[in-house]
């Protein structure tokens, strides 16, 4: 606990000490950000969850023979794991024993996971609270080399990465892939303005939560002094970089002192920390996305309600085949 305190402090020293400020958005997961996070999935303005949830249960028996034999599932943010149960629930019959690996910082959404999948039959669940990128590295290490390996992620968790560091992760995911491997790949489209301001600035409040949730850990975690009263939710639609951006606005002059970073800083009334990008696409340029990455995409499942697109992008042929 001690070494993971010592991180959080040196990343938000370097974070706070930038121009914008900003806090890297894989905070927002401990405990109470998670619980959070699972009520926000259930709003009636964020429509990512349910859209997904559809498309997986509409395509999921085709995905299931496209990849066959599969043999390995390594999910990047699983979140409480009803998604994946939902694909692995599909058409038994087509499925021998799997390895799911999860990985995710919040040890929180892992245990929820976990629970979610374990009563499934003929699947050995291994969890890595890692982030991304670490936790691909050690479940590519430990894969049955007996079959296929599928990487999901969905959520449109990929939105989070600004365009170069997305195409770092994708390059990063391809090179932990075999000819026959294939990457699932959930991601949310370009919208109305107004869509996509209730989806991030809901009018219960629940995103505002979630958001000043940050201070709220950090506070505690690091002994900062942050006044919560102070500081306000701002969403806002960036069309020229299509993206959703989540703020923290200063309200007044704060004096702010966060020991454990050996940090003090002064924020103005009306200056604001940056807290998330939720990068929104348009399907061609997804496909073109995958494409530098190294992969070939086979098919993209659009839910043209809600704006949503799941992709399976293969290595090797479209079919997967080398």
């Amino acid at each position: 606990m001690m070494h993971e305190t010592t991180e959080i402090a040196a990343d938000i020293r370097d974070a706070l000490s930038r121009t914008p400020r900003r806090i890297p958005s894989r905070y927002f997961y401990d405990p109470l950000g998670s619980a959070l996070f699972e009520a926000i999935c259930e709003l009636p303005w964020y429509h990512i969850t349910r859209a997904e949830s559809r498309l997986l249960t509409r395509h999921r028996s085709d995905l299931l023979d496209r990849l066959q034999p599969l043999a390995t599932i390594i999910e990047l943010g699983p979140g409480s794991g009803e998604k994946l149960k939902r694909l692995l629930e599909a058409a038994p019959d087509r499925r021998g024993p799997i390895e799911v690996h999860l990985v995710d910082v919040s040890r929180r959404a892992l245990e929820s996971a976990l629970h979610t999948l374990g009563a499934l039959p003929v699947v050995r669940i291994i969890p890595h609270t890692a982030d991304y990128e670490s936790g691909l590295f050690e479940a590519a290490a430990r894969r049955t080399r007996n079959g296929r390996t599928l990487v999901l992620f969905l959520g449109s968790n990929i939105g989070n990465f600004d365009p170069p560091a997305a195409a770092d992760l994708l390059a990063a995911i391809r090179r932990h892939l075999s000819n026959g491997d294939a990457l699932l790949l959930g991601t949310d489209l370009v919208k109305p303005e107004a869509d996509l301001l209730l989806a991030y600035d809901d009018p219960l409040g629940v995103t505002a939560a979630f958001n000043r949730n940050l201070l709220v850990r950090f506070n505690r975690e690091l002994g900062a002094n942050f006044d919560l009263d102070a500081f306000v939710h701002r969403a806002i639609w960036n069309a020229d970089e299509s993206r959703i951006e989540m703020h923290l606005e200063a309200t007044s002059t704060q004096h702010v002192q966060i020991p454990a970073s050996g940090l003090a800083f002064t924020i103005g009334a009306g200056e604001r920390i940056w807290t998330e990008s939720s990068y929104k696409y348009q399907p061609a340029g997804v496909a073109r996305m995958l494409e530098a990455a190294g992969f070939s995409v086979s098919t993209q499942m659009i839910d043209a309600e809600a704006g949503f697109m799941l992709t399976l992008a293969a290595v090797g042929g479209q079919d997967g085949t080398p």
